[in-house]
């Protein structure tokens, strides 16, 4: 039977149908623990990993914030054995007590943000002393901590309790004033391993740690087939067929880029003649999240009212699954102006058989090569013109990107399989125990 176990502040709940993980001393205890409950790229990377990672030897238990669709998903892939609700993990210092942060909270009067802050510095500090009880308690052989908030918790358990620590990082750095503790903790013993997802990543750790090790993300390339996820975006436009869809998908927040791309479909749209521009469409899904105190999306959505392109970028909203919009792009877009470490936008479309059009910052080098896959353009300054002039040539010669498309796909099968990233995940785990792999 199920076992439930609650306080006012952490749930704990062994799934049904998995053995209970406290009873089991035939695998490799894991405690993962991911700072956000969000969809974004961290948490559909954890879902990758923990869903390929051998079960019969890796007891998989995992914390979360709180409820929503990265638990759920958890839930839906038979993905962990153990699901521990920890609200302790604080996504925004000034966040409600009882709820998720929205935008309207970031208005709050100085008084009650000042007392929400004092809550959670409270709450913060009896969830840390609950959670070193419970690393004791349950005895885990290593904790894998996937995102910042993570690692700053898993870097103060290995100081505190010697308990060994994988660090994943999607970041390519962290604010100036925790710098010096991030190093510090970074550089304890037990932090054994520290997986960069990018070469852009562990720049940040600098020459000479041994330790920091690049492991590309991955994902599930089966739930990109074709047949697993036919196209939507069209009918639920009531778009043609012939219709040219350049998208992009992600969070839209002023560094990824939503401006510039705006900013050239305009140029590109000035630049088509009548039947051409009228077969065109730039289509954005995404929003800006509730916990950033600006609504990006609405400024892009300005810029296009003031560009007079309402007919020409589309914004669609957020989409907790993607693959069924990708299907009817014919490229991708993924603008972003800052070192973006390995954007699963990227990975994703090129999954779907879709090349991408990219700034040359951050990973995109890692995933994209110039002229293969699709183009990657300069991006210190962001070339908005050669932007323009890949869309234009998107128009003049599709066979050429189908054939991008094409390669985008076999690159992802090669380098970016989740099934692959899983086992590798897996050995790192048992090496940072110093447990021989069965």
């Amino acid at each position: 039977m199920p076992t439930r176990e609650r306080t006012s502040l952490i749930m704990s709940i062994e799934l049904p149908g998995q053995p209970a993980s406290e009873t089991d001393g035939s695998r490799l205890r894991v405690l993962f623990i991911n700072d956000t409950s969000r969809n974004g790229g961290p948490g559909q990377t954890l879902l990758d990993i923990l869903k390929f990672l051998p079960s019969a030897l890796i007891d998989r238990s995992v914390m979360l914030p709180r409820e929503d669709i990265v638990s759920r998903r958890l839930r839906e892939h038979n993905a962990v054995e153990t699901l521990i609700i920890e609200p302790a993990i604080i996504e925004n210092l000034v966040q409600p007590l009882s709820r998720a942060m929205t935008r309207d909270d970031f208005a709050a009067p100085r008084a009650l943000c000042a007392l929400r802050a004092a809550g959670n510095v409270v709450r913060a500090v009896t969830g840390a002393l609950r959670l070193i009880r419970r690393v004791r308690q349950e005895r885990y052989a290593v904790i894998f901590c996937n995102g910042t908030t993570a690692n700053f918790i898993g870097g103060v358990l290995a100081a505190l309790l010697g308990v060994p620590v994988v660090w994943h990082v999607f970041y390519p750095s962290v604010p100036l004033v925790l710098r010096g503790s991030h190093r510090w903790l970074a550089a304890r013993s037990g932090v054994r391993s520290i997986l960069c997802v990018s070469n852009a990543v562990a720049s940040q750790f600098g020459r000479g740690m041994s330790k920091v090790r690049v492991l590309h993300d991955a994902l599930d390339i089966a739930e990109f087939d074709r047949m697993a996820a036919p196209p939507v975006l069209k009918k639920e436009l009531g778009l043609p067929e012939d219709t040219l869809i350049f998208g992009a998908h992600g969070r839209i927040l002023p560094h990824k880029g939503f401006v510039e791309l705006i900013r050239a479909a305009h140029l590109v749209c000035s630049r088509l003649d009548e039947t051409t521009r009228a077969r065109c469409r730039f289509v954005i899904l995404g929003d800006t999240p509730q916990d950033m105190p600006v609504d990006h999306l609405e400024e892009c959505r300005e810029l296009v009212r003031t560009l007079g392109l309402e007919k020409q970028v589309l914004f669609i909203g957020f989409r907790p699954l993607v693959r069924s919009y990708l299907a009817d792009f014919d490229v991708a877009l993924v603008p972003s102006v800052y070192p973006d470490p390995l954007p699963r936008a990227v990975l994703e479309a090129m999954a779907m058989r879709k090349p991408v059009i990219a700034f040359a910052v951050g990973g995109m080098g890692e995933m994209l090569t110039d002229g293969v896959e699709g183009r990657l353009l300069n991006g210190h300054p962001p070339d908005i013109e050669g932007l323009v002039e890949a869309c234009l040539n998107v128009i003049k010669d599709p066979a050429t990107w189908r054939v991008r498309g094409k390669a985008a796909r076999g690159r992802i099968e090669r380098d970016f399989n989740a099934r692959t990233h899983a086992d590798a995940i897996a050995r790192e785990l048992f090496r940072s125990a110093k447990v021989s792999v069965p």
